[in-house]
């Protein structure tokens, strides 16, 4: 009987499991989306949940806590600036997982990790681009005005 079963061990050892975690998760948080296995993309999901959470609390203590399980300063900060705050009313499922069919070289099963909301930054982000494109576009069609 398996009392609190735990997470997956992914076919790894103590110390390439954390460190395949840490790395997934810190991806995560960076791209905001994250193509892996099933298997990896489940066991990452509440771990990246956590970090979400941590991140709306906002205090010295909560700051450490992540900083010691990511790995580079910019996620952290990212972590606490801008996603604390778009998942500050959210009570939870932070993150969504969508399955992508089956790799070409070994058969395994894809599936795309991507915090909620990430689509409609990445569109915002090249409306904002294609605006401006534009706008150079015209200030360099139209004449200089003669005084």
């Amino acid at each position: 009987m398996r009392h609190r079963v735990g997470t997956a061990k992914l076919k790894r050892d103590v110390g390439a499991r954390n460190s395949l975690l840490k790395n997934l998760v810190t991806s995560v948080i960076d791209k905001e989306r994250v193509v892996t296995t099933v298997p990896k993309a489940k066991a990452i999901k509440p771990i990246v949940e956590q970090m979400i959470t941590l991140a709306k609390r906002d205090t010295l203590h909560a700051r450490r806590q992540a900083a010691a399980f990511l790995e580079t300063p910019a996620s952290v900060k990212k972590l606490f600036d801008t996603l604390g705050s778009r998942f500050g009313q959210r009570n939870g499922g932070y993150t969504r997982i969508v399955r992508l069919g089956f790799r070409k070289g070994d058969g395994a099963e894809q599936a795309m990790i991507e915090l909620i909301g990430s689509e409609l930054v990445k569109r915002a982000e090249e409306r904002a681009k294609r605006r401006e494109e534009r706008l150079k576009a015209q200030n360099a069609e139209e004449p200089p005005a003669e005084s």
